[in-house]
C-alpha cells in the first residue's frame, strides 16, 4: 500500500502488480501518478496534459508563420 501524495489517502496497490513506467491513479482525489520506483514504491503525478497543449499551441505557430511567408512571396514583385 501506498499514500497519494497529493491527498494522502491510501491507495491498495501491491509493488508486484505494477511496473515502472505503469500509470495508476488515486480513488479519493482522481489523480493520475506514473510508477516510477517499485522497491519501494514510488509515485510522480502525470503532467501529460500541460505538455499536449504547449506542443498544440508551437504547431499552430508554426503553421501560421509558413502561411505568412507563402503569401508575402505570392505577392512579391506585384507591386
Amino acid at each position: 500500500m501506498v499514500t497519494c501524495p497529493e491527498c494522502d489517502a491510501d491507495i491498495d496497490i501491491d509493488r508486484h502488480d505494477v511496473d515502472e513506467g505503469d500509470t495508476i491513479s488515486c480513488e479519493s482525489c482522481g489523480t493520475e501518478f506514473e510508477v516510477t520506483g517499485v522497491d519501494p514504491l514510488e509515485l510522480e503525478p502525470v503532467d501529460d496534459d500541460d505538455d499536449e497543449e504547449d506542443e498544440e499551441f508551437d504547431e499552430e505557430d508554426d503553421d501560421e508563420g509558413e502561411d505568412d511567408v507563402d503569401d508575402e512571396e505570392d505577392n512579391w514583385g506585384e507591386e
